[in-house]
C-alpha cells in the first residue's frame, strides 16, 4: 500500500464509523470502525476526530456515576504499578 493510499482509507473509515453512529445509530459498529482509524494511524486529524467520537458514544451510554467509579479504578491501577517504589520497612519497624 503506498502513502498516498492510507490517507484515503483513513478518510474512509472514518466516514464509515460516523454513519454507523448517526445515521444507522449502530454504537457498537461505530466504536469498532473508530478504533480502526486510531489504530490506522494515530496521527491523523480523523485518529482525533475518532477519540473524540468515542468519548461521545462513552459519555452517552456508561452512566456519571459509573464512568466516574471506572476512572478511578483505572488511576489506582496506574498509582500502583507506575507510582514510587515503596519503602521497604525496617525490621525494626515490623510489628512483633
Amino acid at each position: 500500500m503506498s502513502n498516498d493510499t492510507v490517507p484515503t482509507e483513513i478518510v474512509q473509515q472514518y466516514a464509515a464509523a460516523h454513519a454507523a453512529h448517526y445515521t444507522a445509530k449502530d454504537l457498537r459498529k461505530a466504536l469498532e470502525l473508530y478504533e480502526g482509524v486510531i489504530a490506522m494511524n494515530q496521527n491523523t486529524n480523523e485518529a482525533a476526530y475518532s477519540r473524540t467520537q468515542i468519548h461521545n458514544i462513552v459519555k452517552s451510554v456508561v452512566p456519571k456515576q459509573e464512568l466516574l467509579a471506572a476512572q478511578v479504578g483505572l488511576a489506582r491501577v496506574h498509582l500502583e504499578h507506575d507510582g514510587p517504589t515503596p519503602v521497604t520497612p525496617l525490621a525494626s519497624e515490623l510489628p512483633g
